[in-house]
């Protein structure tokens, strides 16, 4: 019993680099988010200056979007991808962490857990490229608020069933089921190598956006720089991955996605189109 005490005692210590290096990447995704977010809502909230604010939002949204745009774009949701996704990720790049060192210490070539965590980034990076090109798309044609939240009951109600529905497919379940199970994971797909590394990061990335991709569409319902909603979502992803009855959770949070999204249909539709002027 001492022996495997001591044994986890090592384990655990030879796990806190990592856990380190994990906390300050999120730490400081988080700040960084803060930053943006604040910069922005006191744009948008000048106190003393009677319709500054609203023709300040007008100047920025009316901004055309050249590649700088893009690119501050492009890294806003990357940056935020890291803040939202590494939590709940941190399972299994410990595990791998743990696995990898007994592998070396039995004289086997294996790569460092940082070529695994990039090559997991690398497909939530794909996932940013693609939301900022929706983003510019929906941009374009004038369905986004000046807070990049969706401007129409009508979208904003289709993506809150539409995302909610999908929380029930065989799909979501079967990616969750492998985001769930870091161990059957690592063991079962374990490639040696930098190379195998990174490979097995991209395919650990791909079921966890399969997984998640419908609960980050739903920034462009409550804003992609709202703190709380971004706050709010991340902690779902960590309770369908992490808690006891992750899958249960998923239904439920489905199920809510699918009245709410029906609620604001409703109430978009009672009330008619909004009247300027």
């Amino acid at each position: 019993m001492a022996r495997q005490s001591a044994l986890e005692v090592a384990l655990s210590w030879d796990r806190l680099p990592v856990l380190a290096a994990l906390a300050g990447l999120i730490g400081l995704s988080w700040a960084y988010l803060a930053m943006m977010a604040g910069g922005m809502h006191g744009i948008a909230d000048a106190p003393d200056m009677p319709g500054m604010a609203q023709g300040a939002m007008d100047m920025l949204r009316s901004v055309p979007w050249s590649a700088a745009r893009f690119s501050m774009m492009l890294g806003m949701w990357a940056v935020m991808m890291v803040g939202m996704m590494l939590p709940a990720a941190a399972p299994i790049i410990l595990f791998f962490a743990t696995f990898a060192r007994r592998s070396r210490e039995q004289g086997h070539r294996v790569a460092s857990v940082g070529i695994f965590v990039a090559g997991y980034l690398a497909v939530w990076t794909a996932f940013a490229l693609a939301a900022t090109i929706l983003q510019w798309a929906l941009d374009r044609a004038a369905l986004l608020s000046p807070h990049m939240a969706a401007a129409s009951p009508i979208l904003g109600g289709a993506i809150l069933i539409a995302a909610g529905l999908y929380q029930w497919t065989p799909l979501k379940d079967a990616c969750l089921g492998l985001c769930r199970s870091p161990a059957a994971f690592v063991m079962g797909r374990w490639r040696a190598g930098p190379g195998g590394a990174f490979r097995m990061g991209v395919e650990h990335g791909a079921f966890c956006m399969g997984c998640c991709w419908a609960l980050m569409a739903l920034l462009f319902v409550g804003g992609v720089m709202n703190l709380l909603w971004v706050a709010a979502i991340t902690l779902a992803v960590l309770a369908e991955k992490l808690a006891p009855r992750g899958r249960w959770i998923a239904r439920a949070l489905g199920a809510a996605m699918v009245l709410g999204g029906a609620w604001v249909l409703a109430v978009g539709m009672g009330h008619g189109p909004v009247r300027h002027g």
